[in-house]
């Protein structure tokens, strides 16, 4: 008798796991629910195709900023106050549809975002960034 006793006691010793994973389900169930899913906004950069040489028939607008924050407009120095009515004189002389954007690989993201916030004012331009030559 003291044999089928232990018997009797192992299999009530015996834990049933389905509930707990009923439960376990449930919860992942609603945490996914639950989730927000947040699209975060950022820059859209179009790359020049390195195949394409640019044509001449259409300047383009060249935008260089130095390792210490100097803006260039087509080999010109400008504030970057000044930059978009240089652009809108530019734009009023000649037809284009691109601007490049060239900065330095030292020059702070704030000064490049501040180049790019200028340039957006115009919609008809397409932003493009090119590489520094030093």
């Amino acid at each position: 008798m003291s044999k089928r006793r232990r018997h009797d006691q192992e299999n009530e010793a015996d834990v049933d796991m389905t509930p707990m994973l009923d439960i376990v389900f449930i919860l992942l169930i609603f945490f996914i629910v639950t989730t927000s899913f947040v699209k975060e906004l950022g820059l859209e950069v179009t790359k020049p195709k390195s195949n394409k040489s640019p044509s001449n028939a259409n300047p383009t607008i060249v935008v260089s900023i130095s390792d210490s924050g100097v803006v260039n407009f087509n080999g010109k120095l400008v504030d970057i106050e000044r930059l978009p009515a240089r652009i809108e004189n530019f734009l009023a002389e000649n037809s284009t549809t691109t601007a490049i954007l060239i900065p330095s690989t030292e020059t702070r993201h704030a000064d490049v975002v501040n180049v790019i916030d200028q340039i957006k004012t115009f919609d008809e331009l397409t932003i493009a960034f090119g590489k520094s030559e030093r």
